[in-house]
């Protein structure tokens, strides 16, 4: 048995509490099964965002006769954004594994791991005498989330694609359907449509990204309608993939209309098939039972304001815990885990989550922070709202954003910010000015409306939001 003062499941942003602990002359074990950098770095934000630039650079061009540029046409390579963003995403990851090379201190180790007992550790699949065990007074889990699959008739050998595979795909599909209507299947809706691929949507609820604020909720899937097949209340029922003899393929995804009311069936036909249907944590890779660390109804990490489970010394951040499903809030809870392990039972610091924002890659851009609208109807909180549209500012109008808006919910007697929600362009920047002012101001809606605006950057739709009053 290998002993160690910490030990780090996954290597997204546990590393950063890793590196900071060993800096401390305390000796560390990190433990990565796949690539290094975590979900971000290999099948989340950074790959997704890359190519969603490619998305964005071609619907300007799309957009480009409307500001009196001519452009006729363009041909999408797809193989080439495709390996720009895995050459990008794979060196980043192996740089941070060579740095661990010949290196014993943070030592890593490249497998899978599981709990056989409290805070002990057996790696691999050897359960003979060759099995490592390993184990540490402070153990940090950062295993993160994967895919949720839904039980779907047909759908397990159909050869379906989810956010893990969907970055590695060599061809662009002429046809995708996307069962899911959340975050990441608009953005990689997103990036399919803009690129040419015609685009079906099976959302079993009625609206798209429905945990955001109603009125942005309404307003995309309004936007969204226009542009693919979005069929909402839908749930699928049955997949089936069909092979011709030249080696194309179709799948065939039954759906019906979740009202129990109805017998409205669709046939929906596609060359490719994602499941972005939601994400399930990792814990029950890891036989936590056997450690004694709890999870709730949905497999999410139990922990306290600390980030400490109910075991003395065992901390869990990130996805797996389940409260934001953010790099930026796993990097945010990093920084309170690497001080509340080290530091005594009474110097422990909680964890402030306040004015944690969000932000949607799409088109249109989504961002939001606080409370929505619906939240405050529900606790009955006396409150006003404030909407402003871009294209009743300058730069709204010059470039031609036409449906964008962002709506301030206030606190009607002391006029604080009780949350900010934003569609349109660039919006998870200019969400920005508005954290500022919640987290390290004092957090009142004068501090924006007082503030001077460069005219006529975008930004003055966020101050004319401020002062506007309905």
């Amino acid at each position: 048995m290998e002993k160690f003062d910490l030990i780090v499941i996954g290597s997204g942003s546990g590393l950063t509490v890793a590196n900071a602990i060993f800096q401390h002359g305390l000796r560390v074990a990190v433990i990565e099964k796949d690539r290094m950098g975590g979900t971000c770095l290999n099948r989340g934000c950074i790959p997704s965002k890359l190519l969603i630039h490619s998305a964005n650079v071609a619907e300007t061009i799309k957009r480009a006769h409307i500001f009196g540029i001519k452009v006729d046409g363009f041909t999408v390579d797809f193989q080439a954004m495709v390996e720009r963003v895995n050459n990008i995403t794979d060196s980043s990851s192996e740089q941070i594994k060579n740095a661990f090379k010949g290196v014993e201190n943070p030592k890593l180790f490249s497998e899978e791991c599981r709990f056989v007992g409290e805070k002990i550790l057996s790696l691999g699949e050897d359960k003979g005498n060759n099995e490592k065990i390993l184990t540490a007074d402070k153990i940090l889990i950062a295993a993160g989330t994967r895919p949720r699959i839904p039980s779907i008739y047909g759908l397990k050998d159909s050869g379906y694609l989810t956010s893990d595979e969907i970055f590695r795909l060599k061809n662009q599909p002429k046809s995708l359907t996307i069962i899911g209507g959340g975050y990441i299947a608009c953005e990689l809706a997103h990036f399919f449509g803009a690129l040419g691929t015609e685009v079906n949507i099976i959302q079993r609820r009625d609206l798209l990204i429905p945990n955001e604020d109603e009125e942005v909720s309404q307003k995309f899937t309004e936007i969204f309608s226009k542009k693919y097949n979005v069929y909402l209340g839908y749930e699928a029922k049955s997949v089936s993939k069909d092979v011709d003899g030249n080696g194309g393929s179709k799948f065939h995804i039954t759906a019906t209309k979740r009202d129990n009311a109805s017998t409205e069936m669709q046939d929906i036909v596609s060359e490719q098939l994602l499941i972005a249907a939601g994400r399930i944590p990792n814990s029950d890779t890891l036989d936590l039972h056997k450690t004694g660390v709890s999870v709730n109804d949905k497999g999410y990490i139990v922990t306290d304001k600390y980030l400490e489970t109910k075991v003395e010394g065992i901390f869990a951040i990130g996805d797996i815990v389940g409260r934001y499903l953010f790099k930026h809030n796993a990097n945010n809870e990093a920084q309170y885990a690497y001080y509340n392990i080290i530091a005594s039972s009474t110097e422990k610091i909680p964890v402030n989550y306040y004015a944690t924002p969000h932000a949607i890659f799409s088109s249109p851009q989504v961002a939001g922070v606080g409370l929505r609208e619906q939240d405050l109807k529900n606790m009955g909180i006396n409150y006003y709202k404030s909407v402003y549209p871009y294209i009743k500012t300058a730069m709204g109008q010059a470039i031609e954003d036409k449906e964008g808006f962002v709506k301030f919910l206030v606190d009607k007697e002391e006029k604080k910010i009780l949350g900010c929600h934003i569609i349109g362009t660039d919006a998870s920047t200019l969400i920005h000015e508005v954290l500022v002012v919640m987290r390290y101001g004092n957090g009142g809606i004068d501090s924006i409306s007082g503030t001077i605006h460069v005219h006529p950057a975008l930004s003055e739709v966020v101050a004319r939001a401020a002062e506007h009053k309905e």
